[in-house]
């Protein structure tokens, strides 16, 4: 079983109509567990644990950064970064728990729909940290207290301004289609990452499948992460990205690179990234531990905000100050249960329309 290759077909058995909606919306009986802040107990029974595993879907150095922070608040507690793309986890942790292997504390993923599977299956452990219940918005918070999101980012059009000028810069979806662009653009595939997955989810979904038919006869580079665009037009490779995550943009040009980002005119795709225990998780006091350090003012706003250009939904966190805030952009905004339901149709006709 554990060499079996899971799709989500294989695990996406039962309807999805009942976890239709919003992602966090009310079930018919919320059993909310109470907020709970660090105290000195949990700490020393994590201490005790001494590791945790935090399977993360973030860039590898935001994980790691976040793990070894962490641990430098908290001796002796160990963090083992399990990276990789989203869609690469929910596998992963399918083939553990059909497995009876529980080795995953904390997972985090691009792919919101993940978390209504997990529930479904009663994978999760419910856990509500106090800065959650007192800073974050209820739409952000799972109501039975499973998972929260714990950063979000957008989904952007960006240009090498080398290699393109300001003027000539595609400002929308439908520029991309501009012959002048054949050759020059590259994207991410949603078969690998949860964040291009909702995106590509969302294009289909308000500029329909035949702008995405146009769009695969540019001869588009095609990568995996949604971290990799802005690398391939940050090195001249690309002169465009299609897609790719805004905050990789925002950080090289804070830098001084050659590169700009563009919201698009037709609206950007919110990609929120939430985080949740594991029912059976090895090390559950750690793992508690991690969960409210994650979610905390302190690691919100040093580590995702000021550091890697996340959005945190945080009320008491701050964007900073050249920083283009959410508020300010239309955002694209996905109800994952239709993501989940239409994830296996979405990427088989993604890779036959773009050949990859």
């Amino acid at each position: 079983m554990r060499d079996r290759k899971w799709s989500r077909r294989d695990l996406l058995k039962a309807s999805t109509a009942s976890a239709a909606g919003l992602l966090f919306a009310e079930p018919l009986k919320a059993a909310a567990p109470p907020a709970e802040d660090v105290t000195p107990a949990l700490i020393e029974a994590a201490k005790k644990e001494g590791k945790l595993s935090f399977y993360s879907a973030l860039e590898l150095t935001t994980a790691e950064r976040l793990a070894r922070t962490f641990e430098a608040k908290y001796p002796g507690i160990a963090v083992r970064v399990e990276r990789s793309g989203a869609e690469r986890i929910f596998q992963r942790i399918a083939q553990e728990q059909g497995s009876g292997i529980k080795a995953v504390d904390v997972a985090n993923s691009t792919d919101p729909a993940h978390y209504l599977e997990w529930k479904k299956n009663d994978w999760l452990a419910p856990y509500l940290p106090g800065e959650v219940a007192r800073h974050f918005p209820a739409d952000q918070i799972d109501p039975d207290g499973m998972y929260a999101t714990a950063c979000a980012w957008t989904e952007a059009i960006g240009y090498n301004t080398s290699l393109v000028k300001r003027e000539d810069a595609p400002k929308s979806y439908a520029d991309l289609l501009d012959p002048k662009w054949t050759g020059k653009m590259v994207k991410a595939h949603p078969g690998y990452s949860g964040a291009i997955l909702t995106t590509t989810f969302l294009l289909a979904r308000d500029l329909g499948w035949p702008y995405l038919e146009k769009l695969a006869r540019q001869k588009i580079m095609q990568v995996q992460s949604a971290a990799d665009p802005p690398k391939k037009i940050l090195l001249g490779e690309r002169a465009v990205m299609a897609d790719g995550n805004d905050y990789n943009l925002v950080l090289l040009k804070d830098q001084g690179k050659p590169v700009e980002v563009v919201y698009p005119a037709e609206g950007s795709p919110l990609i929120i990234v939430p985080s949740g225990i594991f029912r059976g998780a090895p090390n559950p006091n750690a793992a508690r531990l991690f969960q409210s350090f994650f979610f905390s003012a302190e690691a919100q706003q040093m580590l995702l905000v000021d550091v890697f250009a996340h959005r945190s939904f945080h009320g008491q966190v701050k964007e900073k100050g050249e920083h283009v805030p959410l508020s300010s952009l239309k955002l694209l905004k996905a109800d994952p249960a239709q993501v989940q339901a239409q994830s296996e149709e979405i990427k088989a006709r993604y890779a036959k329309l773009f050949g990859v």
